[in-house]
């Protein structure tokens, strides 16, 4: 999985190994990673990192080829990674917009396009996709990080047709106001945990019957 220093990602991190899964967290180095990683070390979960930044995209090419052929099919895959820097339209430049897309929607496409052979001649596997309630609406300055949400919406729903009949699935959860870091300053108050979220997308990534293929999964909190 991905994004797994803080969040949403550290909560599902911590939630499949409870469930006793061995983890490949993609990461880049950071002392909040280093906390979630002690963590898991504690609860004795087996787990590997691969400490690698998702918006170089040559970088994040270079350990993903051959990847599948030495880790294997992965059971499941959550892509949980995201960026958002909040300014209008007229004040983002083309180096912030395309940061966001290389992130938010063209790092879950790499990596979905590098295991899913493997998962493809397994038969088996699940992919979940963090999205959020912003692939859904508009919100001022945030073009850039709703573009990229709704992209990636579209990207799932296209991906859920060609795996139907192959024993995959692939969803979209989509987040409302979740207490973490990335909604200060979004001027929304917190309406759900990122234990909240974390539960549901295990719940997708282990539990839930293939027969979601295609789900968009809507949380707008209490």
């Amino acid at each position: 999985m991905t994004g797994t220093s803080r969040g949403i990602g550290r909560a599902t991190a911590l939630e499949l190994a409870r469930r006793g899964c061995e983890l490949v967290l993609f990461t880049r180095a950071s002392q909040e990673q280093a906390k979630t990683e002690a963590l898991l070390a504690e609860m004795r979960a087996n787990y590997e990192v691969i400490h690698v930044d998702l918006e170089d995209h040559a970088a994040l090419g270079s350990v993903l080829d051959g990847f599948a052929e030495t880790a294997g099919a992965p059971d499941a895959v959550v892509h949980n990674a995201a960026v958002i820097e909040r300014a209008l339209v007229v004040e983002t430049d083309r180096e912030s917009f395309l940061r966001q897309l290389e992130v938010n929607l063209l790092a879950p496409f790499a990596l979905t396009r590098a295991l899913l052979p493997a998962m493809v001649k397994r038969a088996r596997g699940r992919l979940v996709f963090v999205g959020s309630i912003s692939s859904t609406l508009g919100t001022a300055r945030s073009a850039a990080y709703n573009a990229s949400k709704w992209g990636l919406v579209g990207f799932v729903k296209s991906l859920a047709e060609e795996l139907r009949d192959t024993g995959l699935s692939a969803v979209t959860v989509l987040p409302g106001s979740v207490d973490t870091r990335m909604l200060e300053g979004s001027g929304f108050e917190p309406r759900m945990t990122a234990d909240d979220v974390a539960k549901t997308l295990v719940h997708y990534a282990l539990d839930a019957p293939i027969a979601h293929n295609g789900g968009v999964i809507e949380m707008f909190g209490v």
